[in-house]
């Protein structure tokens, strides 16, 4: 029922009705002007591309994971092979020490010093081997392989010096590749975008509003209407609301600058500790491979003078443990040197894309 005098017809009859009515009806209501409502949207997908940056941190991640114990299963199966020379050489330093005892040049202490050289070498290369094995299985673990299924490592990753960087070149390209100081970056942005939002809420809106539609008793005799208008809303009162989300907005903003700022400290402080860990390991390496060759030759010259009778096999026992000792000193300058090379690229944000150049000696 409707009381006709509401709408401006007065005189009998004022009530009209029950009646049936059919309106069918398609409502659209498009903002035109909203500020709040953009920075809103840009906020959010900041956000959403701070996410994107933190899957690719967390992509570099796995990949430096994987150099690492990569390079860790490269570093034993050298020690494998370095420990299965050198037991290699003392059971020629054992036969040979049995041969100048059979002719009586040496004493049977010499023979003796030669047996548990050879056997300490043995103990050593079933212990290489071992933990050769224990590496390939976290190797198989952290990439996916099944556990227990056979692999070679096919890169063994030799010594490869990089061209050297200039610290201010490795930081600016450490800022513009970096996806976590990025990712904090569109934080900080995002968070200025949603203070410009909360700003904006007390700013009035233009919207444009139509409806179009049919109306009538029956389907059958039913008319198409419309309207259409233009509406400017104002907030006056929202009991604080708007103010309270001012607050907050300017409260977060505040905390992602700072994070921010501690990002900036912490890749400057990453990039600066790589480069020093690359030169250090560098020229550990190098001294490394020099004393391997010391010791070599010091072996030899042992060899010598026990196969000529002016010396025992003291010297010679002496000799292999220096060899020993200077190849783990070289294999572990070796993998130190590997690794610092991938922690730069971890910490410029490249690793997933030149990783494997830096192993390689290129940038």
């Amino acid at each position: 029922m409707i009381n006709l005098e509401a709408f401006g017809f007065p005189g009998p009859p004022s009530i009209v009705g029950p009646f049936n009515v059919y309106d069918a009806r398609v409502l659209l209501s498009q903002p035109i002007v909203d500020i709040s409502a953009l920075n809103d949207a840009r906020a959010a997908a900041l956000r959403q591309k701070a996410e994107k940056y933190g899957v690719k941190t967390a992509r570099d991640l796995v990949v430096l994971v994987a150099v690492n114990l990569y390079l860790e299963s490269v570093a034993t199966a050298s020690r494998v092979d370095t420990t299965r020379a050198q037991q290699d050489t003392a059971e020629a330093l054992f036969k040979q020490a049995q041969d100048l005892k059979a002719a009586g040049l040496v004493a049977g202490i010499d023979v003796l010093r030669a047996q548990v050289q050879l056997q300490t070498q043995r103990q050593r290369l079933i212990a290489a081997e071992n933990d050769f094995e224990k590496s390939k299985l976290q190797l198989e673990r952290a990439v996916g392989i099944p556990i227990g299924q056979p692999i070679t490592l096919t890169d063994k990753i030799p010594y490869a010096a990089i061209p050297e960087l200039p610290v201010d070149e490795a930081l600016k390209r450490a800022f513009e590749s970096r996806s976590d100081y990025l990712a904090a970056k569109s934080r900080v942005e995002a968070a200025e975008a949603a203070r410009k939002a909360a700003n904006g809420a007390l700013l009035p809106t233009l919207t444009f509003d139509a409806d179009y539609g049919a109306i009538g008793q029956t389907i059958a005799s039913a008319h198409s209407t419309y309207t259409m208008a233009a509406n400017v809303r104002v907030p006056l009162f929202d009991g604080g609301k708007t103010t309270a989300r001012r607050i907050e907005t300017r409260s977060a903003l505040r905390q992602r600058e700072a994070e921010l700022a501690d990002f900036r400290s912490r890749v400057e402080y990453e990039v600066r500790s790589s480069l020093l860990d690359l030169r250090s390991a560098e020229q550990q390496l190098q001294a490394a491979q020099t004393n391997v060759q010391l010791a070599n030759d010091e072996l030899q010259q042992a060899r010598d003078r026990f196969g000529a009778g002016v010396a025992g096999n003291l010297e010679v026992t002496q000799a292999q443990e220096a060899v020993a000792t200077a190849s783990e000193t070289y294999i572990s300058a070796l993998y130190s040197h590997n690794l610092a090379k991938a922690s730069l690229a971890r910490s410029l944000g490249v690793a997933e894309s030149v990783v494997m150049n830096y192993l390689g000696g290129l940038q």
